[in-house]
């Protein structure tokens, strides 16, 4: 029978078992996903996120309006002012008191019909020379113009990154609490680390994403459509020989872009299998020392990281050649544009001017075009880790509480009882059929039995962890699936095998079994459970700083603080899942003690391995694959030599009959 994957004693899964899961599950039931499913989906609800701050974005958008109409406004001015200068030059060169017309009538007399030809486009006044204060005038409308365009592209991105802030933070929120939201299930399926690199990593690709491509894709889109405005008002026949680059350059962009987004999809996968070996890999440095697998694991950690490796090295490459090709694809236009414009230029139908502000267009045209394409990358991973941020929001979460909850009597009794309780973590392999068992209050329970036979699963489904497949479970005869999880938990108190603080001092760790309880409840708990004697001896007391992973207290002393927790809680029912498992033998007959005091007139049930810990037990149940194969108290399981007694004899007279 399959283990439970939340029994302390799960086994793990090796590489190619979580590679053909990760094949096998869908809607994000599995591992990290294999590449973005939906692109457009997920960048479109991306950018829906900005929906959020209506009157912020629409200053940002009237803001970048105006820097586009300046900026693009101005090549124009610029062209005026050409014209001034070349008009001038010429002008300068012309006999002083002849008209325009006489010069150009002069030329083609004398068989000069080309000059005659440009010349008949331009404005001159022969004689006059360069019109200076014209082309000061001309020069300080387009600095002005230059100041204002990036004065409002200042405010706009003051503005938008107070926008993007708000809303990675709002992000970071439903994060959190979507995670306080979804079912033990989820968290038993996934590596810690990938979930960690979707809520750290992810969000600050997605921040990075938004900060920079967004008012780029916004800029340059409203550039370009201006850009292309100008040139058809100046040539329409230049505009069309300019716009050629955009099928080919959206053609680029197509099918590089779909190659690098799956690209980008994959390197995060990598990137959250590498932060999963690198978590575990911290998180059992000792085991991991004491077995001597630190070349295992830097086997495994060199082999994920290769994969990341190959993974970025490709999406970077792809990404890559999106610019240089563009750029390749718009210099053939600029090509064209150059040629058609001499001829235009020479033939009387555009002025200079016109031709140097229609050039000009045509390379800022450009230039829109390949910041699109240099940002392609960033946008593309951005939308990949959001699309990942994403599964993580629309995961299920726990079937909510009733509407119309039932309450429990106060105070609780802690009757329980298993009726007809059928359970599979997976459809096609049940773990528990037709439970039944009662406890009355103030009773204790042990529950015995080998790996896998179904200890820790019993306790998960009286805390609803999780929900029965048939059956039902009851406390003081109410259905505890018509109870609220938080009230029905209230009642509970949890101490389970491996010790779990949080950052903070002791007396904050002992005071989160019962957070309204004053320092003197505190200090009563710890007294009781043996606490107090170890930290006493500490430098700073119960002010102790409990480090990352709570490495400066030993594993006993772990254990002991988070007896305390449940001491203090005061519940009505006791789960204990070997919680003396790591305190030394004479702190255990301590705390065996604490713990009788502890259990009196509650109900308890005790997971246990070491049979001399549960002896005085009410009665003891004996799990084999789900069900109850013995129950009875101690002489009675010994004097029917079944189950119980092969286990006891196995642990204290070293054979099993």
């Amino acid at each position: 029978m399959k283990p439970s994957p939340s029994d302390s004693e799960s086994l793990s899964l090796s590489e190619t078992e979580i590679d053909e899961l990760s094949q096998n599950v869908t809607d994000f039931e599995g591992g990290p996903p294999r590449k973005a499913k939906a692109f457009w989906p997920s960048a479109i609800r991306l950018f829906k996120t900005f929906g959020a701050h209506p009157v912020g974005m629409s200053f940002v958008f009237v803001m970048i309006l105006i820097a586009v109409v300046f900026n693009v406004w101005a090549p124009n001015i610029l062209g005026d002012a050409m014209n001034v200068i070349f008009g001038g030059v010429v002008s300068s060169q012309m006999p002083e008191g002849a008209t325009a017309t006489q010069v150009i009538e002069g030329l083609r007399a004398s068989g000069q019909d080309q000059i005659a030809d440009m010349l008949s486009g331009m404005d001159f006044v022969p004689g006059a020379g360069i019109a200076f204060g014209d082309l000061a005038r001309l020069i300080g409308i387009v600095l002005g113009m230059y100041v204002i365009a990036q004065l409002f592209m200042w405010l706009q991105g003051r503005l938008l990154n107070d926008i993007v802030m708000k809303i990675v933070y709002q992000l970071r929120q439903d994060i959190e609490r979507k995670v306080n939201h979804l079912p033990l299930k989820y968290f038993d399926k996934r590596q810690r680390g990938d979930i960690l690199s979707r809520t750290t990593n992810d969000v600050d690709n997605v921040q990075a994403a938004l900060q920079q491509a967004f008012t780029s894709l916004v800029y340059c889109v409203l550039t370009v459509i201006g850009i292309v405005a100008m040139m058809f008002y100046l040539s329409w026949q230049m505009a069309l020989i300019a716009l050629i680059a955009l099928p080919l350059s959206g053609l680029v962009v197509g099918i590089v872009g779909t190659k690098s987004q799956k690209l980008f999809a994959d390197q995060w996968r990598h990137t959250g299998r590498l932060n999963g070996t690198i978590e575990e890999s911290f998180t059992g440095h000792e085991i991991i020392t004491a077995f001597g697998r630190q070349e295992l694991m830097g086997e495994q950690f060199g082999e994920r990281n290769e994969a990341l490796y190959e993974a970025s090295f490709k999406a970077q490459f792809y990404s890559g050649m999106i610019m240089p090709i563009m750029q390749w694809v718009n210099q053939l236009g600029y090509v064209g544009i150059a040629v058609v414009g001499a001829l235009r230029v020479a033939s009387g139908t555009m002025t200079l001017g016109a031709v140097t502000a229609f050039i000009q267009y045509s390379r800022e045209f450009n230039q829109p075009l390949g910041e699109v394409a240099s940002m392609a990358n960033m946008l593309i991973s951005g939308v990949a880790s959001a699309e990942r941020i994403f599964e993580l929001l629309d995961a299920e979460e726990e079937e909510p509480d009733p509407q119309n909850a039932s309450t429990l009597t106060t105070p609780v009794r802690g009757k329980v009882e298993f009726r007809d309780v059928d359970f599979a973590y997976s459809p096609d392999q049940p773990l528990i059929e037709n439970l039944s068992l009662k406890a009355l209050p103030g009773q204790t329970i042990a529950i015995v039995g080998p790996t896998g036979a179904g200890k820790t699963t019993l306790v998960n489904l009286l805390m609803r962890f999780y929900e029965v497949n048939s059956g039902a479970i009851f406390i003081d005869d109410v259905d505890t699936q018509t109870v609220r999880r938080s009230v029905l938990r209230s009642q509970i108190g949890m101490v389970l095998q491996d010790a779990v603080l949080f950052e903070g001092t002791i007396m904050e760790n002992i005071r989160y079994g019962r957070l309204d309880a004053t320092d003197d409840d505190v200090l009563a708990a710890s007294r009781a459970t043996y606490v107090d004697r170890f930290v006493r001896s500490l430098p700073d007391g119960y002010q102790t700083i409990i480090s990352d992973e709570a490495s400066n207290i030993s594993a006993g002393e772990r254990q002991l603080v988070t007896i305390a927790r449940a001491f203090l809680a005061e519940p009505a029912l006791l789960i204990l899942d070997e919680a003396t498992s790591s305190v030394d033998t004479r702190t255990e007959v301590l705390v065996q003690e604490a713990m009788a005091a502890l259990r009196a007139e509650r109900t308890s049930f005790v997971i246990a391995h070491r049979l001399s810990t549960i002896r005085d037990a009410h009665t003891i149940l004996v799990m084999e694959e789900g069900s109850i194969v013995e129950q009875g108290n101690h002489e009675q399981l010994m004097e029917s030599q079944g189950a119980y007694y092969r286990l006891f004899m196995s642990q204290f007279a070293g054979t099993a009959e």
